[in-house]
């Protein structure tokens, strides 16, 4: 069995972060495990509390894994400080880590930073170039091309510019009122679009999360760049269109829509 690793925070209403990288993972047919960077106190409606690792404990556990069962692939996703960044380069760095999925949350949706300007920095120098792509929103994509993004010839002009400076590919996602639910990929001098389904369901939290984590979950199978992201795109409309709604926000979506057997039987009274 194909194993992806996870570093990112937990969530503790299970939508996004740790949570739904797993059973993103898990769905995908892969081991999943996972090295966590922060612990946060979060439900549908917002986020009321964040307790960091230190960089040392972070460190232990990726060691851990690295040694005993070395992952087909990793996924990357919010990491808030330039220490715990540092961190995970470094190791990753050490074991020659391959199959790297980057997510760069820096930018919520209202356009609001997520991290410090130093964490940025440091992310952009010892992160990006060790990806194997980078899956950033609109407003992440214009901070790292310097540039702004009004139509779909800017996600190709962004997507091309961070990975000429980065050199890794880049899924330019779309959302944020352009190109609704239609994603573009720059690799190897080329680009292609994943059109995407609008499903109209506003629980959407922790749709990038689960989106890098099956792109992970699919490299690390050995599916090819553009196959592994044209089969998250497939995942991810189906987890959106069972219109799970839980919550008093912005609600998870069923990362099980398609998990099916005897243990996963309902109770029938």
């Amino acid at each position: 069995m194909k194993t992806a690793l996870t570093i990112a925070g937990s969530d503790s209403c299970g939508g996004a972060g740790i949570q739904a990288d797993i059973k993103t993972m898990t769905m995908n047919g892969v081991y999943a495990m996972s090295a966590i960077t922060a612990l946060t106190a979060q439900n549908t409606t917002g986020v009321t509390g964040i307790m960091e690792a230190s960089p040392a404990f972070l460190a232990e556990q990726i060691d851990d894994i690295f040694t005993d069962i070395r992952p087909d692939a990793v996924k990357i996703g919010m990491v808030s400080s330039a220490d715990l960044i540092r961190t995970i380069a470094d190791r990753l760095k050490f074991y020659h880590a391959e199959k790297i999925v980057l997510d760069p949350v820096m930018v919520a949706t209202s356009g609001a930073k997520l991290i410090s300007e130093d964490a940025i920095a440091v992310l952009e120098k010892e992160l990006l170039p060790l990806a194997d792509i980078a899956t950033p929103n609109i407003p992440e994509a214009e901070v790292l091309a310097e540039m702004k993004i009004q139509k779909p010839q800017d996600m190709i002009e962004a997507a091309k510019k961070i990975n000429k400076k980065y050199g890794c590919a880049v899924l330019c996602k779309g959302g944020h009122n352009l190109n609704d639910a239609n994603d573009l990929l720059y690799a190897d001098h080329a680009y292609i679009w994943f059109n995407g389904k609008h499903i109209d369901n506003p629980n959407t939290h922790g749709t990038g999360c689960t989106l890098s984590s099956a792109i992970a979950a699919n490299l690390a199978k050995g599916f090819s760049m553009n196959t592994s992201v044209e089969r998250a795109k497939a995942y991810i409309s189906g987890a959106l269109g069972a219109m799970l709604d839980l919550g008093k926000g912005s609600g998870p979506m069923n990362h099980a829509f398609d998990l099916q057997g005897e243990f996963a039987k309902e109770h029938k009274a």
